[in-house]
């Protein structure tokens, strides 16, 4: 089963391009304490009013910056590169704490301007806000953005890692504040990165947020891990107790049903390319199938995108409870085929024709080498989640995960052996967790990962707090007049945990 990136953010063009799963994706100035950096901006604004809001350009609201990082901190190598972040200071005091953001697998702009959990709360802590963009994405990729299979060996977590950790301490030295507190946030990726930096380094980071974290996802796991729960999660957000339309699961099974007939004719080439409203028509049954894959795929999506308001996190313009929407078109009882393929193509469309305006998919494009999104390398490396789909006990399309064919896969598109045992072995699964301390884990029965993530309290430092009608790290999102009180319930529990971390640091200081 090919590689499904934690957040598939802007996959999907509006131009009715339906990109493959694993989609898209200067030297300094002066030197400070022995770290190269340049600032680009150091716009503040005048402070705030008494409620504070976060509209308009929040990176107006921050200056961004340039630290030379060593390509490789395990080796005594020299090479380097240039990892942007942004510190915004308005609220913060001098040995306020530091709320970071472990940038993952995007450009750390997007984080900055939807992790409203840190905003919110800046005021109130005197914090100052870091978001830190990951190695390989945004505007932080080695080599000056060229790429090589080779020059691909410096990605990895324990990089990212010791990257964040040079990072946090020289921010300490710049501002003078070595007494701080430092609180990681992250979401997805982010969230298993803020849960493995305290892990690892827990004498620079006092306490992290990580939410949707699938730090359980990997094989090494005892019990062994269940490779069907994401699909089962996928599945449970079309059926009426997660609010969408009873019918919505058995159409999409119906549909199947009729590609797959479809896919063995000429004839019936023709009538997908109509009904579904293709650019052209498959020419072989193998290119049929494939359309299972491409229009069953958004469920995966719209489940992690199923946020109560309308949202262009997860993708451009989605409407509140998108996955409700998309089921919407399925409810009906339909006469003919044509109707339900029609109808089949309308919920996939919730998300590939967000604006309405997509007049045919170009189903069968590639992905320029430029828009490549690393995410499918650390997968191969050291990040493999094997999931499954059965078509059972779930409405997708049966895809069984082959270790052997992704190994191949993974060599040949990169040069790199899978370690399918990797992740677990260096930092533990939930063995290692438990010798840790000061996480709080949060996740969302509307969201597939939460199916991977720690759902239960390792102890009474290591906390699982569960958002019912959650979904993707629905809680590091801006409060909503339209969020469920179990997500409001989450961000207090959360900021509880946070000031207890903060008070402790002060306790030792």
């Amino acid at each position: 089963m090919e590689s499904v990136p934690l957040l598939r953010e802007q996959e999907r063009s509006s131009n009715g391009k339906i990109a493959p799963f694993v989609a898209m994706l200067a030297l300094a100035a002066c030197m400070c304490l022995g770290v190269f950096e340049t600032s680009t901006s150091t716009q503040k604004l005048p402070a705030t009013s008494e409620i504070e809001t976060f509209t308009g350009d929040l990176r107006q609201r921050c200056s961004v910056h340039y630290i030379e990082q060593t390509l490789d901190h395990f080796t005594a190598s020299h090479g380097t590169y240039q990892e942007r972040y942004f510190v915004c200071s308005e609220h913060w005091v001098q040995n306020g704490p530091i709320f970071f953001y472990t940038g993952n697998e995007g450009d750390v702009e997007m984080y900055l301007t939807n992790t409203g959990l840190m905003w919110e709360n800046a005021k109130e802590f005197n914090a100052m806000l870091v978001f830190a963009e990951h190695r390989y994405f945004g505007k932080s990729i080695p080599f000056n953005g060229t790429f090589s299979k080779e020059s691909m060996r410096f990605l990895s977590v324990e990089q990212a890692l010791g990257d964040y950790a040079i990072l946090v301490e020289h921010i300490k030295k710049q501002f003078n504040t070595k007494d701080s507190a430092v609180i990681a946030f992250g979401g997805s990726y982010g969230g298993m990165l803020a849960a493995w930096f305290r892990q690892k380094y827990p004498y620079i980071v006092d306490g992290s947020i990580a939410a949707s974290a699938p730090v359980l996802a990997f094989d090494g796991e005892t019990p062994p891990i269940d490779n069907e729960a994401f699909s089962r999660i996928v599945t449970f957000g079309a059926t009426p107790a997660a609010g969408s339309a009873a019918n919505c699961v058995p159409n999409v099974r119906k549909a199947q049903v009729v590609i797959r007939a479809a896919s063995n004719s000429s004839d019936g080439w023709q009538q997908l390319k109509s009904s579904l409203r293709l650019c052209y028509a498959p020419t072989n049954t193998e290119e049929a199938l494939s359309l299972l894959d491409l229009f069953t795929g958004v469920y995966g999506d719209l489940a992690m995108g199923n946020y109560p308001y309308p949202s262009s996190y997860i993708a451009d313009n989605l409407p509140g409870y998108p996955y409700r929407a998309a089921c919407e078109h399925l409810a009906p009882d339909f006469a003919d085929d044509a109707s339900l393929l029609q109808a089949f193509r309308d919920s996939a469309g919730v998300l590939y024709n967000a604006t309405g305006k997509v007049p045919c998919y170009d189903w069968n494009s590639t992905t320029p080498v430029e828009q490549i999104n690393f995410w499918e390398y650390l997968w191969c490396s050291e990040m493999y989640m094997p999931f499954d789909q059965n078509g059972v006990d779930d409405f997708l399309p049966v895809a069984i995960h082959n270790e052997t064919s992704d190994a191949e896969s993974c060599f040949k598109n990169w040069g790199v052996e899978l370690r399918p045992l990797w992740a677990n072995t260096v930092f533990g699964g939930v063995q290692g967790l438990q010798y840790s301390s000061n996480i709080v884990f949060s996740n969302g029965n509307y969201d597939p990962w939460s199916g991977y993530g720690v759902l239960h309290d390792l102890s009474d430092t290591l906390i699982a707090v569960e958002i019912d009608g959650g979904a993707h790290h629905l809680d590091l999102m801006f409060s909503n007049p339209l969020d469920p009180p179990s997500v409001t319930k989450a961000r207090k529990i959360e900021m509880k945990h946070v000031r207890r971390w903060i008070q402790e640091k002060k306790k030792h200081v």
